[in-house]
């Protein structure tokens, strides 16, 4: 196909195609003429993996690169190019560190030893987990730390959930690509089910016994509908 059906089947202009070409994010077209150039299924497939990258992803062209780099390159593990991808998509700590972010620092690497988890304890992700520790404690409210295992218990399952849905793409592109909307978007979903999660542990802990439900910060602002979980009114 030429670059303007490219253009078409995907959604991203033409002109950004070729700062793709430039900045080696797209490999170049096979030339048919001294003007002209074909491009084929593939350079879509990664077209679309860039988009996700970028749009999904939020990452900068830079670190696109890196994590194509990581696709490329057959020798290396699948764990380690989807390792590439998370570490691109985790927040970085950006605050100075301080007492309350070096002990949190320590309480996340012994949490993650004591887990026997395989991974970094001062890897992106566990500093990540530090920042929002120190953040806690700053709060006020260092004593959360106590619900880490009953997170971390939870978390494995989705983990297993993730890769289990990872694992049905064999290609190394797909692999990556729904690694990288699976962790966003995924992110997503999972926050809404908590919240959904805790306003109905809420209605059954503390609801009035006739099957009102608590409702949620939208619903009581009125930007849900009339804010009544199914099966809340009398009757139903």
């Amino acid at each position: 196909m030429r670059i303007g059906e490219l253009s078409r089947r995907t959604g991203v202009a033409v002109p950004t195609i070729k700062y793709y070409v430039r900045e080696g994010l797209l490999p170049a077209g096979r030339l048919t003429s001294p003007n002209q150039a074909s491009y084929d299924t593939l350079h879509e497939r990664r077209l679309r993996l860039i988009r996700a990258l970028l749009d999904v992803g939020g990452l900068s062209v830079a670190a696109i690169r890196e994590v194509l780099d990581a696709v490329d390159d057959d020798g290396r593990p699948v764990h380690e190019m989807l390792g590439e991808a998370a570490d691109r998509l985790t927040p970085r700590h950006a605050g100075e560190a301080d007492e309350d972010m070096e002990a949190a620092r320590a309480t996340a690497a012994e949490f993650i030893t004591r887990r026997g988890w395989h991974v970094y304890t001062d890897g992106p992700h566990a500093e990540s987990l530090a920042g929002a520790i120190a953040a806690l404690r700053r709060l006020g409210h260092g004593s959360f730390v106590e619900l880490l295992d009953a997170y971390a218990d939870a978390a494995e399952k989705v983990a297993a959930a993730d890769l289990a849905w990872v694992a049905r793409n064999v290609k190394r592109e797909e692999v990556v690509e729904c690694a990288v909307i699976g962790t966003v978007l995924g992110d997503a979903v999972l926050s809404s089910l908590r919240r959904l999660a805790h306003v109905d542990a809420s209605a059954r802990a503390y609801g009035d016994g006739d099957g009102d439900r608590v409702l949620g910060v939208a619903d009581a602002a009125g930007h849900a509908g009339d804010g009544v979980a199914p099966g809340a009114r009398a009757g139903e």
